[in-house]
């Protein structure tokens, strides 16, 4: 699936709006996507790669301000979406009516020396305000949270859809799709294999230790890789954000990368939707994995949204003592979004 992506990305710059054929386009359900936060770091490319994802009919792109610029600059481009720009509380109703998937990476950026937890506060509140309005206008959408913490703002949503008596469970994903992007990367170059045969299952959470890389089922399979070698790669996965967000030095954080990320997991929600066999991707959902409530796994993907949530499947000594460890600090993550849904 991501190889497909990269290759719908590069053959649509290619082409020109007549070569779609109107039966190709009459053979796949009509399909919307909103974007919320569409303005920003990482909304921004993330509404240029889903103008160019063929399975989107109609993008919706949402924030408090800017969207209309870049709304008309994407809507430039010769793929088949239909692009709508709305800004501003008075217009979100709007943006959602009718949504299929809707994506929020709507918040504060990380900045140098700020932690995860730092961005709590506000980005709790912005998803909260957003939840309500997807109760209410879009309730049967899937959500593909990126806003951070995810390992809150997760639970945060899911609370907020209770109250609102629209709640599903299959329906509502933490994007941790970068854990999995850069495990892959990391991995291929550290085990010399093409990238673009390699896959990790990455689980837990999304933030520090809560990310759990599972090397030790890695395809293609590496000899290659020593103890310190695996220790060191689950290291970078886990501090990945960090080391973008010092390398911008101050300018910014994992915003492109984000974003590829973010259409990959939509792009894989999408063919779900679409009945699209055998679409398994990891993803921060509700979960009996482990005991905790919430947690990141592979998770088989359908029309309804999550068909299955699978299990974590044989992990070394050195993954179960990082599962172990990780279970303190993401519990308190998940009951800090709990409590704050229920306090404002």
């Amino acid at each position: 699936m991501r190889p497909s992506l990269l290759r719908s990305a590069s053959q649509l710059l290619r082409r020109s709006r007549r070569d779609y054929s109107s039966a190709a386009a009459a053979s796949q359900p009509e399909r919307k996507v909103a974007i919320l936060g569409a303005a920003g770091g990482i909304g921004q490319p993330l509404a240029l790669l889903m103008k160019l994802n063929p399975l989107v009919s109609s993008l919706s792109l949402y924030d408090i301000a800017g969207t209309p610029g870049v709304a008309a600059d994407v809507s430039h481009i010769n793929s088949p979406a239909l692009v709508k720009g709305f800004v501003g509380e008075e217009q979100l109703g709007e943006a959602l009516e009718g949504s299929d998937i809707v994506i929020i990476p709507a918040g504060v950026p990380r900045k140098p020396g700020m932690t995860r937890d730092d961005l709590f506060n506000i980005n709790a509140g912005i998803v909260k305000g957003l939840c309500t309005a997807i109760s209410k206008y879009c309730p049967n959408a899937l959500i593909n949270m990126i806003s951070n913490p995810v390992n809150s703002t997760v639970p945060i949503a899911a609370e907020v859809f209770k109250k609102a008596g629209t709640y599903d469970e299959k329906k509502l994903f933490g994007v941790t799709t970068l854990d999995v992007v850069r495990a892959k990367t990391f991995y291929a170059g550290k085990a010399n294999v093409p990238v673009t045969e390699v896959n990790v299952p990455v689980v837990g959470g999304h933030a520090g230790i809560t990310i759990l890389p599972l090397f030790s089922q890695a395809t293609p399979a590496s000899n290659a890789l020593s103890h310190e070698d695996i220790k060191a790669l689950t290291k970078r996965t886990q501090d990945g954000g960090t080391e973008v967000v010092e390398a911008k030095a101050g300018k910014g954080s994992a915003t492109l990368s984000m974003a590829y990320a973010g259409a990959v997991f939509a792009d894989a929600c999408l063919k779900g939707l679409n009945g699209v066999p055998d679409v398994v991707e990891c993803s921060f959902v509700q979960s009996t994995v482990t005991e905790l409530p919430f947690f990141a796994s592979k998770v088989r993907l359908g029309k309804n949204g999550v068909e299955e949530v699978l299990g974590l499947g044989q992990l070394s000594n050195f993954e179960k003592e990082g599962l172990e460890n990780l279970k303190g600090e993401l519990k308190s993550s998940i009951e800090k979004g709990i409590q704050f849904a229920h306090a404002n």
